[in-house]
């Protein structure tokens, strides 16, 4: 019986230590960070490292359990160095001619995410994650060091497509209303090209309850 007890009592204080706000309460997050984005299905580009911030809102349902959605500005794309390009392919280009591609696309992230709190101030989070483009960039240019000048290849390259879906699969931690959150977005769409959106996304927010 006091085996019970004691076991009883233990199992109440470590479900109250995952208690991160009270039950049916909402809370709202302003919050900013570092994107670290490319193309998960196009290996020879590099990262583009952006800007992402905005605010979400969080719903309390249970001890250990909570939804929350977001309005989050989000710079995304890629960028490639071809390094150098033989001038006996083009007769415009010089020897030691350099391209250079630069694939920019700004986006508003629409995060809809169910978070579990695993221990105290310590949640796993997944979800889904419509966006919409709101600015883009698709250039290539051609430097050549032989001949100072470079061309310009601009829209031949296409433009991204203005509509995406993600899916986040995140960690966050929150301390004494501080959260820092980190998330991976796995894009589902191919938005240029064959290339699909792939950022590593880390931000710090403040949480107020409402």
């Amino acid at each position: 019986m006091k085996k019970l007890l004691f076991l009883s009592l233990l199992l109440i204080s470590s479900t109250g230590a995952l208690a991160q706000h009270e039950v049916g309460t909402f809370s709202v997050q302003p919050k900013a960070g570092l994107n670290i984005a490319d193309f998960w299905s196009l290996g020879e580009y590099d990262s583009r490292y952006g800007f992402a911030g905005g605010v979400e809102v969080e719903y309390q349902l249970t001890q250990k359990f909570s939804m929350s959605a977001g309005v989050l500005y989000s710079q995304q794309g890629a960028r490639t160095d071809q390094g150098p390009i033989p001038g006996s392919s083009n007769p415009v280009y010089s020897w030691g001619a350099k391209g250079k591609t630069v694939l920019d696309a700004d986006y508003v992230n629409f995060p809809i995410l169910a978070n579990y709190y695993v221990a105290k101030g310590l949640a796993l989070k997944l979800g889904v994650q419509p966006a919409y483009k709101i600015h883009s960039k698709c250039d290539r240019t051609i430097s050549q060091p032989l001949m100072p000048s470079f061309y310009s290849l601009g829209n031949t390259l296409g433009d991204f497509k203005s509509f995406d879906v993600a899916i986040p699969v995140g960690l966050s931690y929150e301390y004494k209303n501080i959260v820092v959150d980190g998330r991976y977005n796995l894009g589902l769409l191919e938005v240029w090209g064959k290339g699909r959106n792939s950022v590593l996304q880390f931000t710090v927010g403040y949480k107020f309850c409402l």
